[in-house]
């Protein structure tokens, strides 16, 4: 299992494949694929969020491809348009193991339903992780302040810190209005079935599949507003994470974070119902 250039075959060693320019995403878009004669049991696509770029997934993709799952970790730059992220995610889709979801974190999550919503993909379900909904929320100062905002985790604190392409104070960017528009009418999220053609632009409520992950302590990103978000679709699953801060796939709780991806993944894989597959009892304490 191994990190490689989207769509190239994974490489021996991880993340030592050279980019190369290639038609579709943009070259940087990093690939995790289960090992070879794995079974192939569905397809993530993520767009990462402000500062970050595909190499901060590392950690996230290797894991979900060791559970069968590949994940594709696109390099669209800093402000991609819906139309554009929507382009690149049918591109992956088209030839990608199903079920295919389309995923991002910070503003990468708010790009994903705006792409939904705007200019017509269809994934299976949504993976948003850290929403941004509030424009208010006071940026950190410093390197540090910002590291604490993001995570709790030393390892993945050395990452963002030791990553030259990493983009520092990006937090002090405001949040598009016209990206904050999409999310705070949630019940306009369409359902996992295409438009017919000549239908209004998608403004019913749907039932597309939605996983919301986010931290309970995410300075950055107010957990309030993520849930009432949640409680506005009619299919979304809120997982909130204790004591997790703003950068949740990668946070000190990665291990249990990427278990409940898989986990909804595997409820996808039978269907957009989501039935459920395990009932966890503890008996009164």
């Amino acid at each position: 299992m191994s990190a490689a250039v989207a769509p190239a075959p994974p490489a021996p060693a991880a993340a030592a494949a050279a980019a190369t320019a290639l038609p579709g995403p943009q070259s940087g878009t990093l690939v995790w694929e289960p090992a070879e004669g794995a079974a192939r049991r569905g397809t993530v696509v993520l767009l990462p969020g402000r500062g970050e770029n595909p190499a901060v997934y590392q950690r996230f993709g290797r894991r979900l491809a060791a559970d069968g799952y590949g994940v594709h970790a696109l390099a669209l730059g800093p402000q991609p348009a819906p139309a554009d992220v929507a382009a690149a995610f049918a591109a992956v889709a088209g030839t990608a193991p199903a079920p295919v979801v389309l995923a991002g974190s910070d503003t990468g999550a708010l790009r994903a339903l705006a792409a939904v919503r705007e200019a017509g993909a269809r994934p299976a379900g949504l993976l948003l992780a850290a929403l941004p909904l509030t424009a208010d929320a006071p940026p950190p100062g410093d390197w540090e302040e910002e590291l604490a905002a993001r995570t709790s985790c030393p390892a993945h604190r050395g990452v963002l810190t030791a990553d030259p392409g990493f983009g520092r104070g990006r937090f002090a960017d405001r949040v598009p209005d016209a990206l904050l528009a999409p999310a705070l009418e949630p019940a306009t999220v369409p359902g996992p079935d295409p438009v017919p053609s000549g239908a209004p632009s998608p403004a019913a409520p749907g039932r597309l599949p939605v996983l919301v992950l986010h931290g309970a302590a995410d300075a950055v990103a107010p957990p309030q507003a993520v849930r009432e978000f949640a409680a506005g679709l009619p299919a979304a699953v809120l997982v909130l994470v204790e004591d997790g801060r703003h950068d949740v796939l990668n946070d000190a709780a990665h291990r249990s974070v990427a278990a409940q991806t898989v986990q909804w993944l595997e409820r996808l894989r039978v269907g957009p119902e989501l039935p459920r597959l395990l009932t966890v009892e503890e008996p009164p304490r």
